[in-house]
């Protein structure tokens, strides 16, 4: 089996271009599941309706969210759909899920949002923990265990990535928006990468327009962001899973 993560959509642009590209990547590479992230795809600042569907009907398998899930009220409409998750370790009386079990190829996928509390300035509950009492109480109907963690602190991804090592079948991370080069299976089969990358305006600060980016680092005054315009990267991150032993036995950049 093959998993396909995208890497954080931004804005217009990276909607676009994942219109213009997740297709070809599926097609070529022989993808069986695909998680996106889409908190940052309305103008950097959570997710809209036609977005999510637009998003849906290239194929994708789950979307998650992170620290801008609730950026755009509308998500209240949608945002118990079986398609969509968001951070588990928000308080348990948000709307919405944390997690979801979907059925692919005869194996059973589960998929968990988790976000960071190192300056995620979200409230939120220990993701350590929840991943723990999450884990244990569906290890025993899946067979594969993915978590998107969102969060700010390379330190956090790692740390989490080895407290789940041979119960999480894959842990990457997600928010930063910079593809990292640290990906490796760890000695108890867990695969991980500390960040995916992003999908959406190539010359761009992160995403955001780069004269407002350096105004606010220039003047300390608030300034509002902005999505940059122009062209966009696709970033993403292919898993190959071994049927027999539902451990990943290859890891692949598809950037593009």
């Amino acid at each position: 089996m093959r998993v396909l993560a995208v890497g954080d959509i931004v804005g217009r642009s990276g909607i676009q271009k994942l219109k213009e590209t997740l297709p070809n990547v599926i097609k070529e590479n022989n993808i069986d599941f695909v998680i996106v992230n889409g908190e940052n795809a309305a103008d950097g600042m959570g997710i809209t309706e036609k977005m999510y569907k637009d998003i849906i009907s290239l194929g994708v398998d789950v979307v998650t969210m992170g620290n801008h899930t609730w950026g755009k009220k509308e998500i209240f409409n949608f945002i118990d759909d079986k398609h969509i998750i968001r951070p588990a370790n928000y308080p348990n009386n948000n709307p919405g899920k944390g997690y979801e079990i979907f059925e692919c190829n005869g194996k059973s996928i589960c998929v968990i949002n988790l976000i960071g509390r190192i300056t995620m300035s979200v409230l939120s509950e220990n993701p350590f923990l929840v991943a723990k009492d999450i884990i244990s109480e569906i290890k025993e109907a899946v067979d594969i265990i993915i978590i998107d963690f969102h969060a700010e602190a390379t330190a956090e991804k790692i740390a989490l990535a080895y407290y789940l090592n041979g119960d999480a079948t894959i842990v990457y991370g997600t928010h930063t928006h910079v593809q990292t080069a640290d990906e490796t299976i760890l000695e108890n089969g867990t695969a991980f990468i500390t960040d995916i990358g992003m999908t959406g305006p190539k010359k761009s600060v992160i995403g955001m327009d780069i004269d407002v980016s350096i105004k606010r680092f220039e003047t300390s005054l608030p300034e509002k962001y902005k999505t940059a315009e122009g062209k966009a990267k696709f970033s993403s991150f292919m898993f190959e899973i071994d049927d027999k032993t539902n451990k990943v036995v290859k890891m692949e950049r598809i950037n593009r």
